[in-house]
């Protein structure tokens, strides 16, 4: 890995790891914040959802912009999240709180297609299923510092001022904003390293080859893990620790942590394996882990909730792996794109999670979670045949 690389390879880590940071401090709150504010599950559900369906809206454009304005979408990120958090934090009522929601997923949207377009376009070779990972590991040190700075804090304190002092590492990303638009410059500037792809990604199928099916399977896999990912951290868990298990915030921070931990300790390695025994049979693998936890999450007593979560974090390791098999498929011009499109999947179904979970009610969700879950082995039990046969 080249110097420069490497120099914006910690850039794009220290972004995401700052933009994260609030994911991870949503979620422990999300009792209290129905409690504070007399909010229904399919309330508390839209507000949770509110953030997957901005990403969801803005994967695209985003993707698309990314490829001609990279420095400036990097740059966008810390500016619209501050804006989100201070309308979350205002504790106003539950339309100003669903347009703060909204704002902290069209930020987080910027940062991770603005990161994931610079890290796929800066082709690392057979360190590239690694270099995502890394990326991806920050990303996921973001959530857990959410979790164990919001589970620290005073319990006294409101959801709100808990809200604001623990995504306070968001600061940092706005003092890096002037580093980032040097390192990655809009399009018509050159970086030193490398131009950015000069191919217009806004017609996809113009003059272009037939879309090889694995990349369709990635799309599947992708979903099921942000539908998976977003029904029991940003609603199961939450919900079903506070009123079944008898878990205060700093509970339902552990119970959420072990998944984080697990996923951090198995993020480098899994990307190593994958650069070495390929991308596909690693994705299969963790893609059946990942179904097992979730049904362990949804359907199991505390105990088994608890090693589900484990198993949970471990298939979540897997998150980046999609990526690099539509990477092997797709020209190095029309990255930007098919990233804005393999993210609109992903955060459709990150929207669809919460939502679904929120209108059939706590009682049903691990049920919902369970079939999920199974729909993962299924995909994963195929994976692996493909890369057998």
């Amino acid at each position: 890995m080249t110097g420069r690389r490497a120099d914006g390879t910690v850039l794009l880590c220290v972004l995401v790891f700052c933009v994260t940071v609030c994911v991870g401090t949503f979620g422990p709150l999300l009792p209290e914040i129905a409690r504070a504010q007399s909010l229904a599950d399919w309330q508390l559900g839209l507000l949770a959802g509110a953030f997957g369906f901005a990403r969801m809206i803005a994967d695209v454009p985003t993707g698309a912009w990314a490829s001609r304005r990279l420095g400036t979408t990097l740059a966008l990120s810390p500016g619209i999240l501050v804006a989100g958090l201070l309308l979350l934090g205002s504790a106003a009522p539950f339309p100003v709180l669903l347009v703060g929601r909204l704002l902290t997923g069209l930020a987080h949207t910027l940062g991770m297609i603005g990161g994931l377009t610079a890290v796929l376009t800066d082709d690392g070779g057979k360190s590239a299923s690694v270099r995502l990972n890394t990326f991806e590991f920050a990303g996921m040190l973001g959530v857990l510092g959410g979790l164990i700075t919001v589970s620290a804090l005073p319990a006294r304190w409101g959801w709100n001022i808990s809200l604001l002092v623990a995504s306070a590492p968001l600061l940092i990303a706005l003092v890096l904003i002037p580093a980032l638009r040097r390192r990655f410059p809009d399009r018509g500037g050159r970086s030193r390293d490398r131009e950015l792809p000069i191919t217009a990604p806004a017609s996809p199928r113009a003059a272009a080859p037939p879309t090889d099916p694995i990349v369709w399977t990635m799309f599947t896999v992708g979903a099921l893990m942000a539908l998976s990912w977003s029904s029991v951290s940003q609603f199961l868990i939450p919900l079903r620790g506070t009123r079944e298990f008898g878990l205060d915030r700093a509970g339902v921070s552990r119970l959420l942590a072990t998944a984080q931990l697990v996923d951090l300790a198995a993020l480098l390695p899994v990307g190593w394996l994958a650069d070495r025994v390929g991308r596909v049979p690693m994705l299969a693998a963790v893609a059946i882990v990942m179904g097992v936890g979730t049904v362990a999450v949804g359907l199991g007593s505390f105990t088994v909730s608890a090693v589900g979560c484990a198993l949970f974090g471990l298939g979540m390791a897997g998150w980046m792996l999609p990526l690099g098999v539509i990477r092997e498929h797709t020209e190095p011009g029309r990255l930007g794109w098919w990233t804005g499109l393999y993210r609109l999947g992903a955060d459709a179904a990150a929207f669809l999670g919460p939502l679904i979970c929120g209108f059939i009610g706590e009682a049903n969700t691990g049920a919902f979670t369970a079939v999920v879950g199974v729909a993962a082995c299924v995909v994963g039990a195929r994976l692996l045949w493909r890369a057998a046969v």
